[in-house]
């Protein structure tokens, strides 16, 4: 599904060059539930970043389900990741004047869903996540969890095939983090593949598989016990 091969990241300004990743390689199965750790600075946001299509390598190749995306246009690239990619992030990212539902709504107009459709697949996602009940609430009227459930309905509201998430606990205590892992064990069951950056071991033992990174380079990859 995702392949990297030799996938290196540099930033150039006019005086230095900095390399965040290093001839990474790498092979994400469809449905798989892969977890990214390292300390900070050590590649994760740019490889998530890559996984995305938010930024492109600076050398190697990347074929996102089978395509090659090295002379992909932006237009291009916008449109895979609108097809394929969801994303969920640890500040939550709600639009704070929307209701939840206009929250996961907003997904969808942005893809050209029509009215009804986009009705059905919003009321699906919120019943996923647990929180229908919840539809018409502002987002300052629900607790940290509920707000990143209403992100993850969001993140999957499009039906994507990928769901990448970036510290997905970060902001959340040990209860509400937890249920955010169950469900994104769940989303990964079902046939989602989710690539998740975190700091905590606990919260990667949720994963299938975890890869390590350090200095840009994949120093260790470990396969959970089922």
């Amino acid at each position: 599904m995702l392949k990297l091969t030799n996938i290196s990241k540099a930033y150039r300004t006019s005086e230095i060059e900095t390399l965040a990743l290093r001839d990474v390689s790498l092979e994400i199965a469809q449905g798989e539930f892969l977890a990214i750790m390292g300390p900070s600075g050590c590649g994760k946001s740019s490889l998530l970043n890559i996984l995305g299509l938010l930024d492109t390598p600076s050398a190697g190749e990347f074929r996102f389900y089978d395509q090659a995306i090295e002379h992909f246009s932006e237009r291009q690239l916008t449109l895979l990741r609108r097809r394929y990619v969801g994303f969920v992030f640890q500040s939550f990212n709600l639009i704070d004047e929307l209701t939840v539902e206009e929250n996961v709504e907003v997904a969808l107009i942005y893809r050209g869903v029509g009215r009804a459709e986009r009705q059905r697949r919003v009321a699906a996602a919120l019943e996923r996540v647990g929180l229908p009940h919840r539809a018409r609430h502002l987002p300052q009227q629900l607790s940290g969890g509920q707000q990143q459930r209403v992100a993850v309905a969001r993140a999957l509201v499009a039906e994507p095939k990928l769901i990448l998430a970036d510290e997905p606990t970060g902001n959340l205590d040990t209860a509400n983090g937890e249920a955010v892992m169950d469900m994104l064990t769940e989303i990964a069951r079902a046939g989602t593949t989710v690539v998740m950056v975190t700091h905590s071991h606990a919260h990667a033992a949720y994963a299938q598989r975890t890869l390590n990174l350090l200095d840009g380079q994949v120093v260790a990859a470990t396969l959970m016990a089922a």
